[in-house]
């Protein structure tokens, strides 16, 4: 027989692929009972990342049972054999299933999350990678659910042994071939979970194996299943189409409301500026009355503050905004209000989705921060670098700068780590982590307060509650799947 060169030979290849699937079409729900204990485990990391009720297209569906456990509001299955694809058709009717090659999608729609499984036996993962920017939109995060090439001669014994499914010819990409590849297709890698140390149900062992050892850094390395989040390579917005709004939440800071509106720049096609007033005692109402009355050209806001806490101030003025993209600014001025636009350059070119102040680079002015304020701050830094898989200079530095559509997002997270943050800054950091937008660290110059008092009083109380929030992150985003 004369061997297949150039694009005959993928075909090929593809066409062994699609004889598999529909050869095992009949037996894959007996092979997925039979492994069901593992099978929950990449459900419960699935759901983790994939929010339910949202628009979900899942390249390489199987049977659709990864798809349903989704609870997608629109569910779109994508298969390469027709055997495969209407069984899952009949077994999920509420879905949509497909057939089609993942290089050759034919979808005129857009989706949330796409789900992509199997991607070892895609012949073109490239090509596949780049056809998906037609059905992803800015927010849409790409999930990709591989194996650890590591496992190769683990699962090769285990099909011949007949503990799972017989697969064709693989890819055995590793993580580091999966984000060049997604560089190359116009993809940004954001994170990579990995799970699974021992696929197999043996009480007490399977648990202390896939959710204490598989979580500490290092071991994880070795896990069976590698999942990686990716979002379509930013593209610059046009900073004349977007408005702002500066959050400026205050209690007893009159002497700083009119530096506060003298300095402000004007930032997009609109700046409003919100000033949410927590029940001061010391006229800075009446103040952003006055400064209402004295720039009637300003866009100047005042809403009451619900008197609780700090936090609480901050979503309340998040939720009086207009701006497309929203900025909190605290009214102490010690982050300088000149430098907002460098936050607003950072999310409308797409560096990042979640802008965060940094304290930690620059030097201080000396009493700028307590010695015991920063100490906590250098710790609780190292603790999120664990918690987040990724390095936060300052986790207190209030200006933190996000599109309103995420704040729609994140809110509905709030109040759910099982501690109350009175601050905001950890709901907030932990919420864009669970939301997997892009997060970066911008540092600011950090200067002393110039009228009034810190409100960060009572260190080590609040310390003891920032702890307490961390280790409710932990539960939530490192144990929580």
């Amino acid at each position: 027989m004369t061997p297949l060169w150039g694009p005959a030979a993928l075909g090929a290849k593809r066409d062994a692929v699609r004889q598999h699937q529909a050869r095992f079409a009949a037996q894959r729900e007996r092979w997925i009972a039979g492994n069901a204990y593992f099978y929950n485990q990449v459900k419960r990391i699935l759901r983790f990342i994939i929010e339910p009720g949202k628009r979900v297209l899942n390249l390489r569906c199987q049977t659709g049972f990864l798809l349903d456990a989704l609870a997608p509001a629109r569910g779109v299955g994508i298969e390469v054999s027709r055997e495969m694809t209407a069984i899952a058709q009949q077994k999920f009717p509420q879905h949509e299933f497909l057939t089609a090659d993942p290089e050759d999608l034919a979808l005129n729609e857009t989706f949330d999350y796409i789900l992509f499984d199997n991607v070892s036996d895609t012949v073109d993962v490239q090509r596949a990678f780049t056809q998906l920017q037609r059905v992803a939109e800015p927010h849409t995060r790409l999930v990709i659910y591989t194996y650890n090439h590591l496992w190769e001669p683990i699962l090769t014994l285990a099909e011949r042994l007949r503990l799972k499914m017989p697969l064709p010819e693989q890819n055995w990409l590793s993580e580091d071939d999966l984000r060049n590849l997604l560089e190359l297709a116009g993809w940004q890698w954001l994170r990579t979970y990995r799970i699974v140390l021992f696929p197999k149900w043996i009480p007490l062992l399977s648990w202390f194996m896939n959710r204490v050892l598989a979580k500490l850094p290092g071991l994880n390395r070795l896990c069976m299943i590698n999942v990686l989040v990716a979002r379509p390579a930013p593209q610059p917005v046009a900073p004349q189409s977007v408005s702002v709004s500066v959050i400026i939440p205050c209690k007893n800071e009159a002497g700083n409301i009119e530096p506060a509106v003298r300095r402000i720049p004007q930032m997009g096609r609109h700046t409003e500026i919100i000033f949410c007033d927590d029940k001061s005692t010391d006229g800075t109402a009446d103040e952003v009355r006055r400064m209402q009355r004295e720039h009637p050209d300003k866009d100047i806001k005042l809403v009451p503050g619900p008197g609780i806490c700090k936090a609480q101030n901050v979503w309340t003025g998040f939720r009086a905004a207009t701006g497309d993209i929203l900025m909190i600014l605290d009214a102490d001025l010690t982050v300088m209000p000149e430098e907002l636009p460098y936050f607003f350059d950072a999310i409308v070119t797409g560096k990042g989705e979640f802008i965060n102040g940094s304290r930690m680079v620059y030097p201080m002015q000396q009493q700028a921060m307590k010695f015991t304020n920063m100490l906590g701050n250098k710790f609780f830094s190292l603790v999120f670098a664990y918690l987040l898989d990724q390095r936060i200079r300052d986790t207190l530095c209030g200006t933190k700068v996000l599109w309103r559509r995420d704040w729609h997002r994140l809110e509905k997270l709030l109040g759910t780590w099982g501690v109350e943050d009175r601050w905001g800054d950890y709901e907030e950091l932990f919420g864009a982590a669970k939301l997997h937008l892009r997060i970066i660290d911008l540092p600011v110059h950090y200067q002393e307060r110039i009228y009034g008092t810190t409100k960060m009083v009572k260190v080590f109380h609040n310390g003891l509650r920032m702890l307490r929030m961390c280790l409710a992150c932990f539960r939530k985003l490192k144990l929580g799947y």
